[in-house]
């Protein structure tokens, strides 16, 4: 079973629920829910009734976070209001406005909207007049323009014209316009009308017209009899799409590797036209860095290879208005090149252009010309710097910028890096700009210088003013621009001069004072700020109101609350000047104010938790010169709704009934319904399931009845729940849990949990143990929940052995504690107990304060101090906050002190890094914690104000510089001193034509120290450094800038060194230049050694000159491999070796292969020629013998089982033998006979098919031959002198070789 958090339930009809609300809501005076007068903020899990919107992510302060909240609570009631705009005045008197609204919650009257919205009146923030006629009959208003079209307005000429003009005020105000500064009067032009309650011009050209006849600037006028408003001079301008000049393109002739570009010139459009190339075929053009369009719309060539004249192009343009895309005649290329072949394979050859008999050169600059430009934005747009360059290969495009980073967060790379975007540009974005194109032919740079120049914008927009008669007020119109624009006041449309005079009108340049301001007083200001690059203008009405208070909120309101809650009382009234308001409870003569009430600055009561003694009706009266106004609220307290006898996990098996108990405790007056679920999911009730008051049984459990079972007990006001998990075991399980199965397990959970011996600070908790289940308990867990500050969160509290089933706990104060045991056997852990009952002990002042207490700066004038709240168990009263104590360290000045509820605090106009000494102390109802330890924090750190000086370089070797400098006097670093910073940059190589990377790198030396070593330098380099002092705040002002020159050192390895072995006696070897030459190259050292398995030669030394980049060497023999080590030389010595091996010969890898390939070689060699010879003398001798044993005759034995085979009367078939002397005359086959008789070979003298087993010779894979001779006749005269394969001569000769 767990308890589950509660929340609230919605209220009966005709009263008001009381949801709880976030106690820092209430400590700052905002009611929070949008369906109630009485906002109760609640203490306890107990919640309350009704639903409403999350005002907890609204600002905590400020005007504008409260208008926000305002405009929601509007819209979620669908009331249509009025707005009205309006603003305190600032510090003119002892009252700060003359008109006040307090909040109130009904759901649908418009009373609620005023008592929001005029609330944030005295907060400076806009507000709106709800549409109540009672309010709207009295409260007068002047114009207000709320809709109007852009100021430049581009219209569709085939759609008709709409000029937008909408206005407000009371009464509803008439509108006229001007054209070109001159009346502009409708009624004449049948074409031209005006919607209805609206300042809208409608021109109508369904009948006919020429909408370029309507061009011109527009105004529109909205007028009551309280003052003018006037909109923006909107200029009206019809959109054009002029169709493109018709010309007659030639083929354009160019050569290859040229840079070309191809001219776009689209026709002027309204707006500007989109271009974009393609082909006639309307095939897009592929671009890369090397062909690409540019901002203008032209398309640019790098340089022009001959694959580009597989194409055409054509110049696209896109109207938005019209829809329309206009081509222009397309382009043809004719490439002229040196390679007439498109050779699709040289597009991917390393050396492109080389292969291609292209020509590389050094970049230039197609788009801008020249080194240097210049180029204009106004603050806020998107500055769009681009550099366009040709050169073959395609030079690589960089952007800086001088003296600084770019703006990594607003700068991006367009168009394959030849575009910088710099978005929403301001005033530090001013500067020089330089783009750097390069390739490996050299590189070039053009500067833009940047000035960003500003419109208009506002510093102070006057807001609409509304005071009481007799009351003081401004009017501010503050705007900045570049150049600085001038301010023009306006009253009602006029120049301010040309109004008539009014003695309670003061102008002060951007300021128009009024005092004693009077009913008469009310009229429509307009401020205009303008310079060369726009204008700004709006509209502020003064009014001035004289209203009596009045209750906003129904009469007599009943609320009901939940016991234990902390509740707000809210009673929204309105009147003007700003009235009083106090309260009483049961009509007693003292104001509610202190102790458990407390009364915000709006108006509001606070009960900081509710007893039964709150129970009454408590009455608010407003109070001004005009009047008075009161209302009455009844409040009724009733008992939070508890389940106490919680559904408990069971395991049922299958088949048969469960009992899920849910006992319920309320308070009677309340509707109770208890509801369950399942899964979290509603549970229906089928004919298995029977519900009760207190319970829940299923009949025949089943598989699907597994899960989780919830039960939720409810009224009006409140709910609580309980959960418990049901396990259904197959027929075959017989435990009675889930773990009684195994031999050992998990203990049983404890139960009857008893709380006793109840004191202030310790209580007596005894239980009884559950079943060990076969494994001694060693340990009991004691766990609590509270429900103030984490409900349903369970902690340790102590641990007791498991011989113990009684304990006494120590507690904290004011903590409403709720506890569980947990059993602990060697097995595991129990399942927690069913928890016990609550026991609330009472307050007492905090004992200690809170921890990791710092203060540290956010900005440069102020100090943001925090600290790590308390918990529950150390609060030990309601309404902890925190009184925060900050001064400033080594002064005698006093203390400054806040209160604060959460757990920060930041202190404002601060001098720059200043040492602060601060307490945080913890405070609550019941009185404050001890004074805390005092903690030394600091104030915001500003950027330095000095650089390093007598920066001095010392040269340590080609890589390393040692620096030294004059540490800054701290009252210059303006915060905790970092470290020092050296900015250095590679200015150029000593080489000529080697192009360098001019990125800056930093070097970074710690602490407070004068001196330092930057290392990892590039040798035979030009450099420059700066050095900085760095604090946590940024960089200071860098120091002057010095130049050093590193010394020549070794270079790095050669590139792509590479070996190559054509044949078997000639090797090559091949490299490139050192990509850091790091000084004058003098020349190359080759080492070569051979080797041969461990076996390793005399190592040769080969030096070449700085210009050779190839070798080929002689090899000395066809066996042996080499290893060769190449380094690079300058005067300093040589530079850093790379080494390569020869290719492994041909017989480590395939000996076949090797054999075959070695043939030629072996034939030279002397020795191999001499056992030839012996071999072919030795054969020539076993022939000789072979033909001296055929001539004897005798039998022989032969079987020629194909060509001639043996006849079935054969006498010798048993045996398989013949006698070769009776057969002399036949002629063997494969022979034939000669004219005189005798037998002569076809082939030879000595046929090897003589002597095979048939009648075609067969040899083995090798090459031998197969013979088969058989003798029985006279077995042992052949196995003694006629031998078979091992004195065969062809056997003989094949096992030699």
């Amino acid at each position: 079973m767990r308890r589950l958090a509660t929340s609230g339930a919605a209220g009966d009809v005709g009263e008001v629920a009381a949801p709880a609300a976030d106690s820092s809501d209430c400590a700052r005076g905002r009611s929070l829910s949008p369906w109630r007068l009485i906002d109760l903020c609640a203490i306890c899990d107990t919640g309350v009734g009704a639903p409403s919107a999350d005002w907890n992510s609204a600002p905590s302060g400020g005007a504008r976070g409260r208008l926000n909240e305002a405009e929601e609570l509007s819209s979620a009631w669908e009331v249509h209001l009025e707005p009205l705009e309006v603003t305190r005045s600032q510090g003119l008197g002892s009252r700060e406005l003359g008109l006040v609204l307090r909040m109130a919650r009904q759901q649908p009257p418009p009373w609620v909207h005023a008592a929001f919205l005029l609330f944030f009146l005295s907060l400076g923030g806009a507000i709106e007049i709800p549409m109540d006629p009672s309010i709207q009959n009295e409260l007068t208003q002047p114009p207000t323009i709320t809709k109007q079209s852009v100021k430049d307005h581009i219209v569709d000429p085939r759609d008709n014209i709409l000029i937008e003009c909408e206005a407000k005020g009371n009464p509803a105000p008439s509108f006229h316009w001007t054209r070109n500064s001159r009346f502009f009067n409708i009624a004449k032009d049948p074409r031209v009308s005006m919607r209805r309650r609206s300042g809208t011009l409608v021109i109508d050209f369904r009948s006919g017209g020429r909408p370029e006849e309507y061009e011109g600037e527009y105004q529109c006028f909205a007028r009551n009899k309280f003052g003018t408003a006037l909109s923006n001079r909107i200029r009206l301008q019809v959109s054009k799409s002029p169709l493109w000049p018709k010309e007659n393109l030639d083929p354009v002739v160019v050569q290859e590797g040229a840079p070309l570009t191809l001219q776009c010139n689209p026709p002027p459009g309204l707006p500007s036209p989109v271009i974009f190339w393609m082909s006639s075929s309307m095939e897009p053009i592929t671009q890369d860095k090397r062909v690409s369009q540019g901002h203008n719309g032209d398309l640019y060539f790098s340089n022009v290879m001959l694959q580009d004249m597989q194409t055409d192009y054509s110049c696209n343009a896109r109207f938005h208005f019209t829809h329309t895309i206009q081509q222009k005649n397309p382009f043809t290329l004719k490439v002229l090149t040196n390679h007439p072949y498109n050779d699709s394979s040289l597009r991917n050859h390393p050396d492109m252009y080389s292969a291609r008999g292209v020509a590389e050169r050094t970049p230039s600059f197609m788009y801008p010309q020249g080194t240097s430009s210049s180029q204009m934005v106004l603050r806020g747009m998107d500055l769009l710097l681009e550099c366009i360059a040709s050169g073959v290969p395609t030079p690589d495009i960089a952007w800086y910028k001088k003296g600084g980073d770019l703006p990594s967060d607003k700068a991006k790379f367009e168009n394959f890096n030849k575009a910088l975007r710099i978005t929403n540009v301001s005033e530090e974005d001013s500067g020089e700009y330089f783009c750097l194109a390069s390739n490996k032919m050299g590189s070039i740079r053009h500067t833009i210088s940047v000035r960003v120049k500003a419109a208009p914008y506002w510093l102070d927009e006057p807001k609409n003013l509304i005071l009481a008669p007799g009351e003081d007020g401004r009017l501010v119109c503050r705007a900045n621009g570049n150049p600085k624009p001038t301010v023009q006041w306006m009253v009602n449309g006029e120049p301010l001069q040309s109004a008539p005079p009014n003695p309670n009108r003061e102008v002060a340049g951007d300021t128009i004072i009024f005092r004693d301001t009077q009913i008469s007083s009310r009229a429509v200001y307009q401020c205009n700020t303008s310079n060369e690059h726009g204008y700004l203008l709006a509209n502020a009405f003064v009014s001035v109101l004289d209203v009596p208070p009045r209750m906003l909120s129904p009469r007599n309101q009943f609320i009901r609350v939940i016991l234990y809650n902390r509740t707000r009382l809210d009673c929204p009234f309105f009147g003007s000047p700003i009235p009083t308001l106090r309260w009483f409870k049961n009509g007693q003569g003292s104001n509610l104010d202190g102790g458990n009430y407390h009364v915000y600055e709006n108006g509001s009561l606070e009960i900081k938790m509710i007893r039964k003694e709150d129970q009454g009706i408590y009455t608010c009266v407003a109070t001004n010169i005009l009047g008075k106004a009161e209302n009455q609220v009844r409040l009724e307290v009733k008992d939070p709704t508890r389940i106490y006898r919680m559904p408990e996990d069971q395991v049922a098996k299958r088949g048969t009934t469960v009992q899920l108990e849910c006992r319920v405790k309320h308070d009677p007056s309340l509707k109770l319904t208890v509801s369950w679920l399942k899964d979290d999911e509603p549970l229906y009730i089928g004919n298995r399931m029977k519900k009760e008051d207190d319970s829940l049984t299923i009949f025949g459990v089943a598989e699907r009845d597994q899960g989780s079972y919830t039960c939720v007990a409810s009224t009006e006001l409140d709910q609580d729940l309980a959960k418990a998990y049901l396990t259904v075991l197959a027929d075959q399980a017989t435990p009675t849990n889930r773990l009684a199965a195994l031999p050992k397990g998990r203990p049983d959970r404890p139960r009857d949990l008893e709380l006793t011996d109840l004191a202030e600070r310790s209580v007596r908790l005894t239980w009884i143990p559950g079943d060990d289940n076969n494994s001694p308990i060693t340990d009991y867990v004691v766990q609590f929940e509270e429900d103030q500050f984490q409900p349903g969160v369970w902690h340790d509290h102590s641990k007791f052995p498991g011989s113990v089933n009684s304990a006494i706990l120590q507690l904290s104060p004011y903590v409403n504690y709720q506890f569980r045991v947990i059993a602990v056997n060697e097995v595991g852990s129990s399942h927690p107990s069913l928890p016990s009952e609550r026991y609330r002990t009472s307050g007492a002042p905090p004992e200690s304060n809170p921890s990791d207490v710092k203060g540290e700066g956010t900005r440069k004038n102020n100090m943001e101090i925090t600290w790590t709240p308390m918990n529950a168990t150390s609060a030990f009263g309601p309404n902890l906050r925190y009184i925060v104590k900050w001064r400033r360290r080594e002064t005698r000045e006093t203390w400054n002190n806040v209160t604060v509820w959460g757990s920060r605090y930041v202190v404002g106009q601060t001098p720059v890094y200043v040492p602060y000494e601060i307490r945080v102390q913890a405070e609550n109802d019941f009185g404050k914690a001890p004074e805390p330890d005092t903690v030394i924090g600091y104030s915001g750190e500003d950027y330095p104000r000095a650089a390093p000086t007598e920066v001095k370089i010392r040269v340590l070797n080609s890589t390393a510089i040692s620096l030294q400098w004059n540490r800054v006097y701290s009252d210059t670093v303006q915060g905790q001193l970092r470290e020092y910073r050296a900015y250095y940059w590679r200015e150029s190589s000593l080489l000529k034509n080697l192009w360098v990377s001019q990125k800056r790198q930093q070097a970074s030396f710690p602490g407070d120290r004068p001196r330092g070593v930057v290392s990892r330098l590039f040798p035979y380099s030009n450099y420059k450094l700066e050095m900085v002092v760095v604090n946590g705040r940024g960089d200071g002002p860098r120091s002057e800038t010095k130049e050093f020159t590193t010394p020549e050192g070794v270079p790095s390895a050669p590139r792509r060194f590479r070996v190559r072995q054509p044949n078997l006696e000639t090797i090559n070897l091949e490299w490139d230049h050192p990509e850091h030459p790091n000084g004058i190259l003098t020349g190359y050292t080759l080492k070569y050694v051979a080797f041969n398995g461990t076996k390793v030669g005399k190592q040769m030394v080969e030096n070449f000159s700085p210009n050779q980049t190839k070798f080929s060497m002689q090899r000395a023999d066809p066996v042996s491999r080499y290893r060769f080590t190449l380094s690079a030389r300058t005067q300093v010595g040589s530079g850093e070796a790379v080494t390569e091996e020869s290719p492994a010969p041909p017989n480590e890898a395939t000996p076949t292969a090797a054999y075959t390939n070695n043939q030629a070689d072996i034939a030279t060699q002397g020795w191999f020629i001499g056992l030839m010879c012996a071999i072919a003398l030795l054969v020539l001798i076993l022939l000789i013998v072979c033909f001296i044993k055929r001539s004897r005759g005798g039998k022989y034995p032969v079987r020629e089982k194909k060509d001639v085979p043996l006849g079935p009367e054969d006498p010798k078939e048993e045996d398989g033998s013949f006698d070769y002397s009776d057969e002399d005359n036949k002629p063997l086959q494969g022979s034939q006979t000669s004219l005189d008789g005798t037998i002569k070979q076809q082939e030879s003298d000595d046929s090897l098919v003589d002597y095979g087993e048939g009648g075609e010779g067969q040899f083995n894979e090798d090459g031998s031959f197969i013979g088969q001779y058989t003798v029985k006749k006279d077995k042992e005269e052949t196995e003694g002198n006629e031998s078979s394969e091992a004195t065969s001569p062809v056997n003989a000769i094949y096992s030699l070789a």
